[in-house]
Order: structure tokens, then sequence, then C-alpha cells
């Protein structure tokens, strides 16, 4: 094969902009996951050669399409609606749908991009994909959702399945919308089959799946503390995010010993010095799921606790963060209270919310930092097994269930050391998650040829 002239990281990244003008969210990616490549391909001339790297910084398809419906006032709405397969190289698409005001291509082409490394660690044939809509489901009565829902899949059904693409929910989308959704899929192919995944039980869902994401999270902490010869028991913990993965979190810190002092949405944070027993994180769930609440009303509930309007829980002291809300939600300025207060370990709940200062940061510490492409690996991969339930017409009980997440989280943790440890024995698990999730899918596409 012929030696190659080789672009540096610099040059690749500026391209990458380039090919993506107004896409900051995943140029971001990008960037990031790039610098952890680029060290470990230097040598390796086939990855160069082929353009493995650039390959994947592109997607497959992004399929964009008109989502035209009737609100309760009979007045005709239109949204856009998208889906970006970025990589299959390992497994159908798979990647969740978000209905939100803030979705754009950019967003959803960093989410494709980081899946597509986080499904290739768990170990399960899945690739990368994602899609949404600038849809807000809050404020919308249950028949408005239903009607989008169902809008949104008859453009969408023409471009997923079992075998092809298998979306599942994400922020705005959960199981209220996955059953609109699958429910015209049904309606329109006249075939029951697993091309969601986020399912209720009733027709084909997993148990385990609302835990996943959370609990995995916490598997993975649990896993860095442990290989560093400390644990969850007895530490306090900061936690953002007041929905699915973030109280599943808490429910498992909680049990696993530590102390949760936090938890937030849009509006504020709520700080509970007390910590919060399971009856408290019951309460945050039923706030959340069936009154749709706000998290304030925590600070009314429960004496002692107070609620911080407009506000971050990262000034909040604590030895362990899992930052669980939205992108993004991390910065430079808060990473750096939190190391200055004491932090041991910071695993992510949510996709990406650290930023590139926040990352650093951590980096220069020395802190045990998990990506959420590994932290949060777990509710995908309860997905994955979803799936395989579908497949076989079979479901396997909540103790099955736990044992193979536990067991997917530790793989997981054990590639992130494997590609990610130093001379001076600190793991860089950002690196490790990345080196491990390219690895995989390169050579599988190697295999492929060129295509």
């Amino acid at each position: 094969m012929a030696v190659h002239d080789h672009v540096d990281l610099a040059s690749f990244i500026e391209g990458v902009k380039k090919r993506n003008p107004g896409q900051p969210e995943f140029v971001q990616a990008v960037t990031e996951v790039a610098q952890d490549i680029f060290e470990f391909i230097e040598d390796k001339e086939k990855y160069h050669a082929a353009q493995i790297l650039r390959r994947i910084a592109e997607p497959d398809r992004v399929v964009s399409f008109r989502v035209c419906w009737e609100d309760d006032a009979h007045n005709i709405r239109v949204q856009r609606g998208w889906r970006v397969q970025n990589n299959n190289a390992i497994g159908p698409y798979k990647g969740g749908i978000r209905f939100h005001p803030t979705v754009t291509e950019s967003v959803l082409k960093f989410l494709a991009f980081e899946q597509t490394f986080k499904n290739s660690l768990t170990g399960l044939p899945m690739g990368g994909g994602k899609g949404g809509a600038t849809f807000n489901p809050k404020g919308k009565s249950d028949a408005e959702v239903m009607r989008f829902c169902q809008a949104y899949m008859t453009e969408l059904y023409r471009h997923i399945g079992p075998d092809t693409d298998v979306p599942a929910g994400d922020i705005g989308v959960g199981s209220r919308e996955i059953g609109y959704m699958f429910g015209q899929y049904k309606r329109i192919t006249n075939r029951w089959e697993g091309v969601l995944t986020g399912k209720a039980l009733e027709y084909g869902g997993s148990l385990m799946r609302p835990e996943a994401t959370g609990y995995g999270a916490v598997y993975f902490l649990g896993n860095m503390l442990s290989h560093a010869g400390m644990e969850i028991d007895g530490r306090s913990c900061v936690i953002s995010g007041s929905g699915n993965v973030a109280t599943h979190a808490a429910e498992m810190i909680a049990r696993r010993g530590g102390k949760v002092l936090t938890l937030s949405d849009s509006d504020g944070f709520i700080h509970d010095p007390a910590g919060m027993n399971q009856e408290k994180i019951d309460w945050v769930k039923a706030l959340k799921t069936v009154r749709r609440g706000r998290i304030s009303e925590y600070a009314e509930e429960f004496p002692g606790s107070t609620h911080h309007a407009d506000k971050t829980p990262w000034g909040v002291p604590a030895e362990l963060f899992l930052p669980c809300a939205t992108q993004n939600e991390l910065n430079g300025e808060a990473a750096k209270t939190i190391v200055k207060n004491g932090c041991v370990a910071v695993a992510e709940g949510a996709n990406m919310p650290t930023t590139l200062e926040g990352v650093e940061v951590f980096h220069d510490a020395k802190i045990l930092y998990a990506p959420g492409k590994a932290a949060n690996a777990g509710g995908v991969a309860v997905s994955g097994l979803e799936m395989s339930q579908n497949a076989a017409r079979v479901s396997w009980n909540t103790k099955q269930l736990d044992t193979l997440l536990t067991d997917i989280m530790g793989d997981i943790h054990a590639k992130c050391a494997q590609y990610g440890g130093g001379g001076d024995g600190h793991i860089n698990y950002v690196k490790g998650a990345n080196i491990a999730g390219f690895k995989k899918v390169a050579d599988a596409m190697l295999a492929y040829g060129v295509m």
C-alpha cells in the first residue's frame, strides 16, 4: 500500500469546520474525538490510507423532512424533522429521537457521531444514529402530541426498520411518544417488529430500560472508584437534572451509601443537605412524570432544603458529580469550582454535558472523569438488549438484565482503562473511550473496502 501524506490534526479540524458551517456542536464533538484518535493512528498507516476518521465524521446520510400537523384549534402547524444515520459498520443505526425547540442539524449530527462510539463500546452490534424535530411536547395536549408523532412517523417510517435503523426516545420523547410512533409504524407497514426501543412492557418493551442510563452511570462511577481504591459509600454527590437519568442515578447513589445533595431543572436547582432517600427520590419522579411540575416544589415539600432559582448546582461542595441534564451545561469556570471544592470523580449521565474547557480542567487536575460515551452507555446497552428480546420474541427478567448491564458497564470500563492508561497510573477515560470505540468501527470499515 502506498504511503500517503498524513493530514495533521489542525488541518483535519479546519476541514470539518469548512464542510459543516454553522454547526458548532458537531465540530466540538469531532474535535474532542479527533485529538485522541490522531495520536492513536499516528503510526498506523492503514487508517490514514483509508481515510477512516474522515469517513466516520461524514454521516452516511442526513434525512430532513417537513412535519405537518393540526393543533386542537385547527391551526395547521409545520415543523422540521430529521434522521441522521452516521455509521452502520457494526450494526443497524441506533439512537434516540429528540423533540425540542433547540433541535438543529448540528445537534443531531453531534449526537449521532457520539452515538457511533458509544454503541461500539457496548460490544453489541449497533451503529450510530440520531433523530428529532423542533416540536416541543411541553404545553401540548395528548391529542396534539399524538397527531405530531403520527405525522413524524408517516415520513420517518420509510427510513427505518429492525435491521436498518432502530430509534429510541430522548429529550421530549418518552413512553407516550414512543407508543404513538410505534402504533403509526405498525399501522402503515402492517408489521409488528422491533423498530423502536423504549416501548412499554405491554408491547415489546424491556424491563430495566427506564433505570438503565442512570444506573449504568453509577455502575461505571463505581468501577472507576474501585479501580482507584475508593468507593461510593459515604461520599457526597451533586447531580444535575431531574428527569429519568438523574432520578435513577440518584436512586443508585443512595442505594450504594452515597449522599445525594442536589437535583435541578431549567428553573434552577434544589439543595438538600440532609441527602435524598428513596422516598424523596420517588416524590421527584412523580413530580416530573405524573404532575409534570417544577423542581422548586421540592423545597416546599421537604423542610431544610432550598431552591436556587436560575442557578446550576456546581458550586455545592461534594466528592462525586453526575451531570445528567443536557449538553454543555458544565463550563470551564464551573469545572474549576468543582475541582477546588474537593471533587474526586465526575461521571457524565448526559450527552457531552461538559464543554471542552471543562474537560481540560478535569484532565489537568487528574481527577477521575468519565465521558458520556462511556458512562451513559447503559441506556443504549439495554435498548440493544430490547432489540435482542424482540428478535427472539422473549422477555428477560430484571435480575438477568441488571446482571447484563453490570457486565457491560464493567467491560466498557476495562476497555477505557486498556486504551487510556498512562505511565503515571492515571487513566484518561476520554482517550480510552474514544480509541476503543473508534478501533472496532474502523476495523469493520476496513474489512468492507472503500464504500
